[in-house]
This record gives structure tokens, sequence and C-alpha cells, in this order.
């Protein structure tokens, strides 16, 4: 509140000063300064009044805090200091001024309050108005001056005062009416300033104007003000101590200059809203642009300001003026604000219809007056503003771009009469654009006035606060699109001349010394140009890679990660290419177009047919007709002659053209101006009457109600005269002109025999008069060289060359201003064909010595290549490397000659493109590794030193060797190079250049800088250099090693490569080691072995992260070479190499374990000891010690490592170690179950792999299914002996089953089933039978072992394929193994039984039925021996064969043998079968317990505490039965075989049985046995049934009597003694039976019963039949 009050105070004792310092001036008292004094005396007395009143209400106010002070109104007390700038005093004038600049930097003084005089505008307008006024002219005293610049410069700088339109403009304009006037150089260069700053200010607000961009704060705002006088005042200082003060000859030379009507008087101003709109004259802003909508006040004045400026620019000027004119300077000083505002255009600006508008109607039609002025400094500055437009606004200015190229520029490179430094300017500017170099030219007097110029724009930049900041410094402009966009808008565009084109043919010719050069320029200047056209050449090479630069950065990775973006970069590189396509196919329209054009010019009906018949204009009538007018590069006399033409077809088109003109509303001169615009007229009356009469009758039929024109014969008349008229006024050749009246009077009577009005005709006359009907205007026609004679003769030709040149663009920039034509921003520059360049450059090179053309045409070669390789532009990219290549004269197989400076520097530009463009060179790389290969030849040879790189790999011819020759000599062979002995000191100092310090380290570079080319760039590069080197090592005579080498060391420099790019280079780089690998030469198979090693180390110390194979890519080499390469020398060195790595770098390996382990897979079945023992010493450390503290890395390849043991267990060259690597095997099988998550959780190459199914299928199952393979190849001992082969294999499953899965059972049988696999049995009958005996037995009961351990989930999974596996044992003809099997089911049985489901009871029963049928011996009783009898039968001898078995003869001694077998298995089966229904040793207990009831001694009763542990009581009545009936059938078979004692006997002579008869007595009596002892259990079985029961009694009555009466047939001793205990069997169970039961069955047996009391029986039966009897009669 205290700094407010006090600020206020300030500001009144300010106010008051300032007009008593007024008051205090000597010449205050003059009467002339009467009304002045009195207005001061008055305004210092209210200003008085207002401070009192204010100190009064200040003190009587009672507060604790004081009121804020008001502080004075200083705009009412404005009338003292109008009065005093006003006055004719200077003293008060600066004092006036020097306190209104004050009042307004401190904000005192605003203006925004109406003007008391005129309130309908602000006092703003009258404080300039009144400022301005002190500038009288060139005799203004300097201090008015200086304080007017500085107070404008405060209010138009103020953010406070708004000054706009006329106030502003008239600040403008008394600036630069100082600025030209002034005598004081000082004010002049004060006043440019000042006007620049004016108008970057009014600029910079409109661009600002959306922004909070003023500052709030007063006090800052004043300071800001202060310093921009303060500026102003330095730059005064500046200037006044480095500039001479002006003579007084030059002071008297200007003139006071009259007010510019450049400037819009106050009175032109438009007050009000800045949204509305100013309506001007069509002169000013002809056609749809007559009416334009600001958006801002802002913009309305930088509008007027920038239309002032181009206005002041078209003012002609004498071209023979003196330079310090007041025409001349204003000019250029208008020119250069122009190029001020330019340089300094902001968005708004350069995007804003208005100005676009502005500087198509106004800049581009001054640019095509000054473009060709004889001024050099006005054609420079022009030259600048072209560039500025081309560079920031040429999507708005196609059309007027294309006029200032194709009329002014070109025009004067072509015309002969131009001057050499307008050519000089021109081929600078050219060469501008093509470098992007700095366009713009420096408006600062001195450097001094720049430093203050710039620190006047900072400080004003940072009062507004403007984003603009970097915008307002001058920048450089890099045009390098512009040429680009010049070729694609221009010569791609099928209406518009081939700009670029033209461009390089001139510049061609110019730096060939063909073009038109000044007739009076020196040598020197001659041969500068010639440069000058090289050097744009070269320039526009350059400002193509600079152009392209986005390209060149994002070209290619493409390729590469790919990876990386996939259908959207696709999309977007197809839609290029379309774009592409299209503009191709457009400039080749264009080349047809235009060469049916000149063939029209000629001929205008073939012409037309050409087109025709190329599609470029249709055929109807209508078509030709819109072509003729669209197309304005057609001779407009060739339409003429063509529209005037009698042919009908002619008339036709004629008629069209007319028709397609609108005269609607156009008066008759502007109509017939419109319509002769675009032909000149045919010189024949016939043709111009047609063309007449068509023409009045359109403009009748637009303008039926003109009512001027009886008929369309007046109009005819009318334009016949009208033509008359024209000739007769313009043409040089009447002398004696038409007057109006003669004109007036020739009209007479022809609307119908009566006239036309009068003044009608008279403003007809006045308007031909005045403005000559010409026609539309076309390019300029270039002088010929023949027509100049003098130097006078060109100056005068080139003035009217120029006035029509600047008449020409007048005209086409103000046609041009009408229209919009699209500009397209170029993406693609592959379109340019650089095959002249190639020429050019190659012809240059090849017969030019001078430094500076060969440095230009080398450089011209290196922008060349770069844009060829941008753009993918393979042939051309080819072309140009080959050039250079051939002239470094390095190429294989060429003559070396003395080489030249040039041709070093062709070497060091060719490795320089490899440095800048390798990324893309792609199989170029090929032509420039060869030159190097090559290069370091040539090295050798100069420096007479053999490379470390050459050897001799093998004996030389016998004629020559190389000690025969020199160091030089032998290089040069080695290199295939010709040998010229006689040139051979010289060659080698030429040569020497090539080893320079320079060479070799750009060489090298080569190579070490490998590691920026991206990831397709270095695979071409190494495919490249793998070739070359590939060419080196296949050198019959003289193989080198040089690329070989440098592929190791790029590999080196490119470790740090990302695994992607790698892998593709390593792709070409394996196959090239592979190569090398298996070279015949051993030193190349080591060198490379050893190099690979190195390599791979290098790689493995890197490491590699989870899920990545690289190790396995780059470690493959060394799997090729042991597979291909036989030398023992390299597989030593390769298993050396596996094993250095493994001892290096174990923890670093992952992938790359599957190439190791592939490597000792090789490995292992050498018969090599040292070899073998190598490996497996690396591998048992690989398994024993890495695979316990890193199993993790060795996962992915823990198969492999298997397999590889499996391999070297099978080796059996080396038991020792097939031993030991079981042992491995079973020591990794530890290493699965301590790593089994570590299966489940890693990251597998199969990604579809269940993670639950992992740990099977890459740890167990590759554990077991080699431990089979070893079964199955490993001789016996390996495979049963213990703790190995067979056993390790059940040894794991037993231990680890715990394990495994339902499904892994499954895959586990199936490997253990192919032991028993026929087809993989050995074929030799006794190697079979052994692996039957010993294998296939030992598995069986490992089998039966494992299944009773994991019963549980086997029984579900594999059991059906377990009991046809035990169907197939007992199939097959070996004792022992069908013994084992039966043994193995009733193990299997009698251990599980317990756990056995319905289903499971049900198959086995099954299993049981379907043995005891395929073992039944049914052969017996069939058997036939094989004898041979003779039959004496009509002389034929009859062979008679005994017995086919399943069509195959057998002998006797196999027959008899599996008969022989069949019987002991049904045997064995039998027994089994009680022993699984009734437990074992239960039949034999109870067998024992009858004879001793029998002898009537009592044994301990066990039988009914086992009789629950059999599998009886698991058995349902129908499964019992139909074991019976198995039984029973085994029973009544045997006993029929007993029963027939022929067939024995002949069993018996056959050697069936060995010395006794062969009979089935135990397999009789064992299976009536168990049929008795189940048909008992099941009678005695209270759990049973009725029916059961009732089926059972009926069973045991028919085979108790059937039994009994065969034993009381039997005959022989022993056959009753082995009945014996079935019989105490049939009678021991009938006495346990209930007595219900017993009497059933005493009834039955009683009659057999009796018979055996007579028979012989032993004591044991009789003793049972006593107590059989007696039973019965206690029942009674």
């Amino acid at each position: 509140m205290i700094a407010s009050a006090n600020a206020a105070q300030t500001q009144n004792m300010f106010l008051k000063y300032a007009v008593e310092k007024i008051l205090r001036d000597r010449d205050i008292k003059k009467s002339c300064n009467s009304e002045l004094k009195k207005a001061c005396e008055v305004a210092l007395e209210q200003i008085n009044e207002e401070i009192r009143e204010f100190e009064v209400e200040s003190t009587t106010n009672d507060r604790v805090v004081p009121s804020k002070v008001k502080s004075i109104e200083a705009d009412r007390y404005f009338l003292p200091f109008e009065l005093a700038c006003a006055s004719k005093s200077t003293k008060i004038m600066v004092t006036a001024l020097d306190c209104l600049q004050k009042l307004i930097a401190y904000g005192h003084l605003t203006g925004q309050i109406p003007d008391p005089a005129k309130p309908d505008r602000p006092l703003i307008d009258r404080i300039v108005q009144s400022i301005c006024s002190c500038f009288v002219g060139p005799h203004t005293d300097d201090t008015v001056q200086l304080q007017i610049i500085k107070a404008l410069l405060t209010l138009v700088s103020s953010n406070i005062c708004h000054v706009h339109e006329a106030s502003l403009l008239q600040a403008v304009r008394t600036c630069h009416g100082i600025c030209l006037a002034s005598r004081n150089p000082i004010n002049q260069a004060t006043a440019k300033a000042t006007l620049t700053q004016m108008l970057v200010i009014s600029f910079s607000r409109m661009e600002c104007t959306n922004e909070e961009s003023v500052p709030k704060e007063n006090d800052i705002e004043a300071e800001c003000q202060l310093a921009l006088g303060d500026i102003v005042s330095e730059v005064c200082f500046k200037l006044e101590t480095c500039m001479p003060s002006p003579s007084i000859g030059e002071t008297s030379s200007v003139g006071t200059p009259e007010p510019d009507s450049s400037y819009p008087t106050p009175t032109e101003s438009v007050h009000g809203s800045y949204e509305g709109t100013i309506v001007h004259s069509a002169s000013e802003l002809p056609g749809s642009y007559a009416t334009i909508h600001f958006d801002n006040v802002e913009q309305k004045d930088c509008f007027f300001l920038f239309r002032a400026l181009c206005r002041l620019s078209m003012k002609p000027v004498n071209p023979n003026a003196d330079p310090k004119s007041h025409e001349l300077r204003s000019k250029l000083l208008s020119l250069h604000l122009l190029l001020a505002v330019l340089q300094n255009a902001g968005p708004v600006f350069r995007n804003s219809e208005v100005f676009i508008l502005a500087i198509k109607q106004y800049l581009c039609v001054a640019l095509s007056k000054n473009g060709v002025s004889s001024v050099l400094e006005v054609f420079e500055v022009s030259l600048s503003i072209f560039l500025i437009l081309l560079e920031s606004f040429k999507t708005h200015l196609k059309m007027q771009i294309e006029v200032f190229f194709r009329e002014i520029l070109l025009n004067i490179l072509e015309t002969y009469s131009s001057s050499f430094e307008h050519k000089w300017l021109v081929m600078q500017t050219v060469s501008r654009i093509a470098s992007g170099q700095c366009l713009s030219f420096s408006l600062e007097p001195n450097v001094e006035c720049k430093v203050v110029f710039t620190r006047l724009k900072r400080l004003t930049m940072e009062v507004f606060n403007c984003s603009l900041r970097e915008r307002m410094i001058t920048e450089q402009i890099s045009d390098a699109q512009s040429v680009v966009d010049i070729y694609i808008n221009y010569d791609c565009h099928i209406s518009s001349a081939n700009l670029f084109e033209r461009l390089i043919n001139d510049l061609s010719k110019i730096a060939q010394g063909r073009h038109a050069m000044d007739i009076g320029a020196a040598p020197g200047q001659e041969n500068a140009m010639r440069i000058k056209g090289l050097e744009c050449l070269v320039c526009i090479l350059r400002c193509m890679v600079q152009w392209s630069g986005d390209v060149y950065a994002v070209v290619a990775p493409q390729a590469n990660l790919a990876a990386e973006n996939g259908d959207d970069k696709n999309k977007c590189n197809l839609v290029k290419q379309d774009v592409t396509y299209q503009f191709e196919e457009l400039k080749q329209q264009k080349e047809v177009l235009e060469q049916g054009i000149e063939l029209f010019n000629r001929k205008p009906k073939q012409g037309l047919v050409f087109l025709q018949k190329h599609h470029l204009v249709g055929c109807s009538s209508a078509d030709i007709a819109y072509f003729l007018h669209r197309e304005d590069r057609l001779d407009r006399a060739a339409v003429g002659d063509y529209l005037g033409d009698g042919d009908n077809s002619c008339k036709e088109v004629m008629y069209s053209y007319v028709d397609q003109i609108d005269f609607s509303g156009k008066d008759f001169v502007s109509a017939l101006r419109c319509f002769l615009e675009g032909f000149r007229l045919p010189g024949e009356a016939q043709k111009i009457d047609r063309l007449m009469e068509k023409f009045a009758s359109r403009y009748c039929e637009n303008n039926p109600n003109l009512g001027l024109f009886t008929s369309a014969d007046t109009a005819y008349v009318l334009a016949y005269s009208i033509i008359m008229l024209t000739t007769d006024l313009h043409s040089p050749q009447v002398r004696n002109k038409m007057t109006k009246e003669q004109y007036i009077r020739m009209n007479r009577g022809i609307n119908d025999s009566g006239d036309l009005p009068e003044q009608y005709l008279s403003d007809i006359y006045d308007e031909i008069a005045g403005n000559e009907i010409k026609m539309k205007q076309q390019s300029s026609k270039i002088m010929k060289a023949g027509t100049l004679a003098s130097e006078r003769h060109r100056r005068l030709l080139y003035n009217v060359e120029m006035e029509h040149m600047a008449s020409t663009a007048k005209a086409l920039m103000e046609a041009a201003s009408h229209f919009q034509a699209p500009f397209t921003s170029a993406t693609h520059a592959q379109h340019v064909t650089w095959t002249p360049c190639l020429a050019a450059f190659s012809v240059g090179l090849q017969d030019s010595n001078d430094f500076e053309i060969s440095t230009l045409c080398l450089e011209g070669f290196r922008f060349a290549i770069r844009i060829a390789c941008m753009f993918r532009m393979e042939l051309e990219r080819d072309a140009y490397v080959q050039a250079l290549a051939r002239f470094t004269l390095l190429t294989a197989g060429t003559t070396l000659t003395e080489m030249k400076t040039k041709n070093i520097d062709t070497l060091k530009t060719l490795i320089t493109v490899a440095h800048t463009d390798g990324n893309y060179l792609d199989s170029s790389w090929l032509e420039i590794l060869r030159c190097i290969s090559q290069l370091e030849v040539a090295q050798l040879i100069g420096t007479g030193v053999r490379s470390k790189y050459l050897y001799s790999p093998s004996p030389r011819l016998p004629s020559e060797s190389h000690h025969d020759l020199s160091s030089a000599e032998y290089v040069m062979k080695a290199g295939g190079v010709t040998i010229d002995q006689k040139r051979m000191p010289h060659l080698q100092e030429s040569l020497g250049e090539t080893s320079s310090q320079s060479v070799v380290v750009a060489v090298d570079r080569i190579f070490t800088g490998s590691v920026r080319l991206d990831g397709d760039a270095i695979v071409h590069f190494v495919k490249a250099l793998c070739q070359v080197s590939m060419d080196e090592l296949n050198n019959a005579h003289h193989p080198r090693m040089y690329s070989l080498q440098k592929l190791v060391e790029i590999s080196y420099y490119n470790m740090s490569r990302i695994r992607l790019q790698w892998s593709r280079i390593w792709e070409i780089l394996g196959d090239h080691f592979n190569n090398a690998g298996c070279s015949g030469d051993v030193e190349v198979a080591i060198f490379a072995v050893d190099s690979l090693r190195q390599l791979s180390t290098k790689f493995l110390e890197r490491g590699e992260l989870p899920n990545f194979r690289f190790q396995k890519d780059f470690l493959r080499p060394f799997e090729y070479i042991m597979k291909k390469n036989r030398s023992s020398t390299i597989r030593d060195m390769v298993v050396r190499c596996m094993s250095q790595m493994v001892s290096s770098q174990a923890r670093n390996i992952k992938s790359g374990w599957k190439n190791i382990f592939s490597v000792f897979l090789m490995t292992a079945s050498e018969q090599d000891e040292s070899l073998v023992d190598l490996s497996f010493h690396t591998m048992t450390d690989i398994v024993t010690n890495f695979f316990d503290s890193q199993f993790t890395s060795v996962l992915d390849s823990f198969q492999e490592a298997i397999k590889c043991l499996a391999e070297y267990a099978c080796n059996a060259s080396f038991p020792d170690v097939s031993m030991e690597a079981i042992r491995l095997i079973r020591l990794c099988a530890r290493y699965v179950v301590a790593n089994s998550k570590l299966f489940g959780d890693h990251q597998w190459e199969d990604a579809t792999m269940p993670e639950s199914e992992r740990v099977w299928l890459r740890g167990w199952f590759p554990i077991l299914f080699e431990l089979s393979c070893i079964i199955s190849r490993c001789k016996l001992d390996v495979r049963t002996r213990h703790g190995l082969g067979l056993t390790v294999l059940f040894e794991i499953v037993k231990t680890y089953g715990e394990e495994f899965r339902d499904e892994w059972w499954k895959d586990l049988f199936q490997v253990i089933f192919r032991i028993f696999d026929m087809m993989k049995l050995p074929e030799q009958q006794n190697e079979k039978a052994e692996w039957m005996l010993t294998t296939c037995n030992h598995a069986l009961y490992a089998i039966v072992d494992v299944f009773t351990q994991y019963y549980n989930t086997l029984s579900s999974v594999i059991l059906t394929d377990f009991y046809s596996l035990l169907v197939w044992t007992v199939q097959q003809n070996y004792e022992q193994l069908a013994r084992s099997a039966v043994n193995c089911l009733e193990n299997f049985i009698i251990s599980n039984c317990g756990e056995f489901t319905p289903e499971v009871r049900q198959r086995t029963v099954d299993l049981v039925i379907k043995l005891f049928h395929d073992t039944q011996p049914e052969r017996l009783v069939l058997y036939w021996p094989l004898f041979y009898r003779h039959v004496k039968t009509s002389g034929f001898c009859l062979q008679l064969i005994g017995l086919e078995a399943d069509g195959e003869k057998q002998t006797d001694i196999s027959l008899l043998r599996a008969m022989q077998i069949q019987c002991i298995i049904q045997l064995e089966l039998i027994q089994s079968l009680d022993a699984v229904l009734f437990y074992p040793a239960t039949s034999r207990r109870d067998d024992e317990q009858n004879f001793a009831d029998a002898r009537g001694v009592r044994l301990e009763e066990t039988e009914f505490h086992q009789q629950d542990q059999g599998l009886y009581c698991m058995l349902t009545a129908r499964q019992l039965f139909d074991l019976s009936d198995s039984l029973l059938e085994s029973f009544n078979w045997a006993r029929r075989f007993n029963a027939n004692q022929s067939q024995r006997n002949l069993l018996w002579k056959s050697g069936f049985a060995g010395a006794s008869k062969p009979h089935l007595w135990r397999q009789e009596t064992q299976s009536i046995a168990c049929w008795l002892r189940i048909m008992f259990r099941m009678y005695s079985d209270v759990t049973k049934d009725d029916e059961c029961l009732a089926e059972t009694q009926k069973c045991l009555i028919r085979m108790g009597i059937e039994a009994l009466s065969y034993f009381v047939t039997l005959k022989a001793e022993k056959h009753r003694d082995a009945w014996t205990p079935i019989v105490l069997l049939l009678f021991s169970r009938t006495l346990r039976l209930r007595d219900s039961q017993f009497k059933i069955l005493f009834g039955a047996f009683y009659d057999i019963a009796c018979e055996m009391i007579d028979f012989n029986v032993q004591p044991e039966v009789r003793t049972m039949l006593k107590k059989f009897f007696q039973r019965r009669q206690k029942l009674h």
C-alpha cells in the first residue's frame, strides 16, 4: 500500500516537473509561444490543485494504514505537450518529445481516452500525429529527429498505448522519412533500426495475440520501456563513434521527401471493430480476393504495413540513377524491411490467408520487377527475398515460384546479354538453394550496430514474452527440400515447366564451358563460372543428401527389427511405393505430352493426332477445345491457325472453343480481350472472319438482355473494327493514327442501318488507345549469341530483355495470384536420373589432373553414391562404386600402373564412402573389399615387406620357388597381379603412398567402424568379406588369409551387437568357417579352428540369457568340422577346443552344451583311445561337477548329454568307459529328482509342452530310453551285470517311481516292452536264445516287481499290456522264459489279488483260461514223425510229411521240443492256479492231512487259517466254474493221452520223453485235484446260493463217479499210486461235508465205493472207505 502511494506521488510529481520544464524554457516567452505558455500555466495550476486535494484527503483520512494516493490522469494535460511539439523552438520540441517519451514509457500517458477535439477517435492518434508533426523534412534538427524516433518506438512498443491502423502507419512513415531524408547518418541508421524493430514488434504482437504475453506490473513495463530508449541512445552513441559525418555536398543532395502515397493517410484508416471488413477496389485486389476478413486489429496493421512496403518496392527507378538517390534508397530500404519481415515470420504470418494473398498480389509482383533490375543490390536483395519465399511459402506459391525460376533466374543464365555479375548472383542463389547455406543478407550497417540491434531484438522479445524468441534471430535456411520439391512439383507436373531438368542442363553447360557467357568476361571469370557450375551440380547432390537425412537415418532397420513393426510398416511402405509409381507415371506422361506439344507447335493437326494416340487428349471437339484453353505451352500462332482453319473438324473445335468461354456480364471490349488472349489471330481474312463471326454469336448469346446490338451482325462488325483500331493505334508501321472522330464515323450504320451510341464508341476508342489488346503473356524468348556486337549493344539489349522479362513475369505473377495450385512436398527422390552426373564425374576424373576438378568430381561421386544408397537404387549405386573402384587401379586381375594423386584420392574417397554410407552399400561392399584386399598387395609391393597373412600351404611348382623371387614379386604373384619387371622400381615408388598412415588408418577404420553398421549392413559387409576371403583362400598357388583375419577382427569388434543381428552374421560366418575348417590345407583349417575357438571363448565370456540359442549357432561349425574333416589332427584340435572351453567357461555355457555334447557324441564311437579318453574325461567332469552345481544351464541339453553317455556305454572297444558311462547315467537320475521343479519352471524351446510333462519328457524319459537302447546294443555283461544295464534301468524305476505320473508309466513300459520286441532281437538263433533266457527273463521278473510295488498306479495303465506280454512270453518256445512268465503271473496275483477290482479279477480269469487253451499240447495226439518211405509207384518217389505247423515245415526236434514245453507249461499253469486260488502250499498240506487222516495221525489244522488268503474267496461262482472247466478240459485231455498207448509209443520212439514212455499223469492228477478242491470248497461254502450249490453238487456227483470209476480201471501200479491222493481227497472232503450233503454224495458214490472194496488199493484208501461207510451208518 505504501509503495503504491509512493509510486502515485512520483507519477504526479513527474507530470508536474514535465510541464514546469517546458514552462522554464527561455523560448516560452516569445509571442509565438503565448498559447503554449498559457496552456502550461493552466495545466500546472490544475495539477497543483489536484495534488493539494489528494494531500488533504490523505491527511484527513483517519486510518491506521494510509489509503492509496490517487494519481493524476496525464492524458487530460496533453495540450501543453501538443502545442510544444507544434512550436518552432527546437529546445521546446526536444523537451516535449523527451517528456512524452518518458510519460509513455512509465505508463503515465496512455492515450486511451477519447480525443476531446474529436471524440470519435482515441487520444493516442492525436499523440502520434503531434509527435510525427515535429518532422518537417531534411531540415529538421538532428536532436528532434532522434527524439521523434525514440518517442515513436516507445509508443509502438508500449503495451499500454495501443497504436493501430493509420496512427501506426503514420509512425512508420515518419521513421521512413527520417531514414531517407535525414542528413545525419546516425539518425539514418537509428531510424532504419527503429523501422525494423517496429515491424518486428507489430508482427510479433500479431503472432502473440492469443497469448498472455503482456507483463502485469507497471514498474516492470516502465523499466522495459526505458531500456528501449536507452538502447536507441546506445545505437546513436555507437554510430557516432564509428561513422563519419556527412559532407555538405551529401547533405544538400537530399531533398525533402514528399509524403509517400504508399502509406495510407489517417483519413484512409478505418476505425472501429477489427473484425470488420475493408473493401478495396478491383484494381487493388482483383478477382475473388476483393474482400478480406481480418481476425484482429493486429493482423490488419501488419497487412497494411506489408502492402505499403511492397508498393514502395515497386516504384520505378531509373537504371542509371544515383545510388544515393531518394528513389533507389527507398526501394532498397523497403526491400530490406520486407526481407526482415519474411525472415522473422511466425506461424500466423506463414499460414494466414491474408498474408499469403498479400504475398501473391503485391510481393511476387514486386519481385517480378526488382528481380530483373540492373542495380545489383536491388537484384541481390530480391534474390534473398525469393529464397525466403522458396523456403517458407513454397506450398502457397507454386505457380509464382515457377514464373520466377522460368522467366527470371533461368533466362538470366541462358541469355547472352546478361552480365557476369547477374549470372554470378544467380549461380550463388542456386548454390545456396542446394547447399542450404545462410540465404539472408546483413541489414545492419556495421558490426557494432549489429550487436546493439541484436540486444534490442532480445529485449523486445522479453517485453512481449513471445514464443517466437528463436524465430526473431536470423536463421540459416536449409533449403535442401526445395531442390527435390522443384523436381516433384514442376518436372513431374503435367502442365508445369521442367525447371529441374532445365536447371541441370544449364549447370551442365556452364560446367562444360558451353553456356551463354558475357562477351566481356575475363578468362578468370569464365573459368570461375565453370567451376561454379560444377560446384552447383555437387551442391545439388549434397542438397539431395541433406534432404534425405531422415531417410538416411530410417531406411535400414528397417530391415531389421523386423521385426520389429510388421504390418503397419509394410502398409506405409506400400503407400510410399504407390506414390512413387504415380510420380514416375506422371513424369513419363508429361514427357509424351511435351513431345506432342512440340509437334503441335509445328504441325497442329499431327500434334493432336499424336496426343490422342497416347490418350492425353480426347477425340471430341470439346476435349480438344478444353486442351487448347488449358495448355499454356502451345504456340498461340499455331492455335490461331488451327482454330481459323476451314476444315470441318477445325470448325467444330473452334465452335467448342468459343462456347467454353463465358462472356456473361462483360462489356464488349473485355469480352474481346478475353477471347483473343488465348491465341494469335491468323493472317488470312477468312480465318479471322470465321473467328469473329463465332465470337459475335457467342457474345450475343451470353448477353441477350444487353439491348445495345440489334443482331449478332452488329457485334461481328464492331469486333472487326476494334481489331482494326488496335492495329492502327499500336502498330509502329502506321504513321498516321486514326482519330476518335474517324473511328466513330467508320462505325456508323452498323447497327441494322442505325448507329451505336457515340459515347459508347468513344469509350471503346479511349480504352483501346490506353490499353492494347494483347495475348496472354508467354515465356520470354532468349536472344541468340550472334546478335551481340559490342558491350554497348549488349547493355542495350539487356535492358530491353530485362524489361520484357519484367513485363512477362509481372503479367504471369498477377495471373497466378488468382489461382491456388496444390504443392506437393517431396518424399521421394529416386525419380531423379543420375546417369549424366555419372558420365560427367567419370570423364572429369579420367581426363583431368586438376586437383580442384578431381576433388569436385570425387565429392560428386560421394554424394551420388549416398543418394543411390539411401533410395536403394541398386543399379546406380553399383555403377558409381564400380567406377570409383576402377579409378583406384586396384581391381583384381589388372596390371598395376603408377598411381597418381587422383588415384590415391579416389581410394580415399572409396574408403570414405565405406565409412559414411556403409549402412546402404549392400552388395557394393564386394567391390570395396576387393579393392582393400588388393590394397594390401599394393602396400606390400610398395614397402617390399611380405605379409604375415601370406604363406606357402603346399609345395610349389618344381619350376619356381618363392625363395627365388623378391618380396615384391612374390606378393604380386600371391595377389594375382601381373608383374611388369621394367617398371617395378617406379611402381614401388608410386605405391608407397598406399602405405601412408592416413590410408592404413582409414582402412582399419572400415573394420573397426563395422560396429556402427546396422543389422542389414553388417550382414552384407560380412557376406562380401567372406566372399573375398574365399577368393583369397582358393588361390591355387598362393592362398592368403588377410580377409580371414579381418573376419576374426570384425567379429571381435562386433561382439556387443544384439543376438538377432549376430544370428544373421553368424549364419554367413559359420558357413565360411565350415569351409575353411574343412580345407584340405591343414594350416588353413588349423587357423580357422583356432579362430573359432577364440571367437567362441569371447562369446562365451559374454554369457547368454535364458531362452536364447546363439551359443548353439556359433559353436555349430565345430560339429560340422568334426563331421566332415577326417584329419586326425583337426579332429583332435576340435575336441581339445571343446574341452578347453568347458574347463574355462563352463559357467557361461548355456545353449552351447548341445554342440559340445554333439561333438563328444561323434567322439564316443571312435576307436582312437586318446580321443575317447579325452572327451570322456571332460564328459565325466561335466556330469559329476557341473551338473551338480549348474544344472539349470544344462537343462536344454540334458537329452543330448544322456545320449552322449549312452554312446560311450555302447562303445565295445572300451568296456571300462562303458560301465562308467552307465554309472553316470544313474547319477543323472539323481539330478532329475533333485531338480524336478526346474524342469517345470524352465522355458523350453517347445512352448506347447505342458509344464507337468516337462520333467518326464526332458528328464526321465531320455534316461530310461537311452538305458533301453544300451540294453539292446550292449554286450551281455554290460546289460546284466549288477548295477549296470538292465538292473540300473529297473533300479531307477523302483527308486524314483513315486515321482511318475500315470501317463508317464505308459510311456515307460512302452520303452521297457521294447526289450521283448521280436523285430529288435538278434537275427542269429543262439544270440536270440541267449537274449530270451537272460535279458527277457530278468526283465520279466523286474516288471512284476515294479508292478507289484506300484500296483495302484499301474493297474489302470498297463495291466492289459502286461497280460499281453505274459501271453507272448508263454507262447515262445523257450521253457525257462515260459515257466518264468507263469511264475510271474502267480507271484503277481498272489501279491496283488487283494487289490484286484472285479474287472481285474475277470480279466485275470480270462487270462488264465487263455493260457490253458494256448498251452494245451494238442499236437501230441497228432504228431507223426518225419520219415521217407520209398514207394515204387510208376517210377515216382513219394515223400510223406508228418505234420505242418502254420504252413511251415518243422523238424522233429524243434516240434518235439515245442510240445514238451507246452506240457511243462500246462502243468506249471495248473499248479500256479491251485496256488493262487488256495495260497501256495495249501494243497500240499491238504494232501498231507488226507494221508494223515487215513493213517490215523492228526496234523495241525491250518487249512482254515489259510483258505481266506487265496484268490478263491474273491471270485464269483461263475468265474470259479470257468476256471474249473479249464481244469476239467486239461484233465480230460491228459486222460485221453494217457489212454492212447500207440501215440505214446510213437512219441517214445521219437525221443519225446527220453528213456521212458511219455505220460501226462501229473497233469491228469493235479488238474482233477485242483478241480475237486474248487468244487468241494464251493459245495461247502455257505455264502453260495442254492443254484450254485445245486450245480456244484451235480458236477461233484458226475466227476466223482467218473474219477473213482477211472481209478478202478487203472492197471499200472504207478499210475494208481499217482491217483491215490485224488481218491483220498475225494473221500476226505466228502466226509467233511454237512450231513445232508454227505447223504447225497454217499448215495451217489455208494456203488463205486463197494466195488473199490474188492479192488487192490492202498491201505490209506481202505481206511478212508471204512470211514466213509461208518459215517453213513452213524447217520441212521
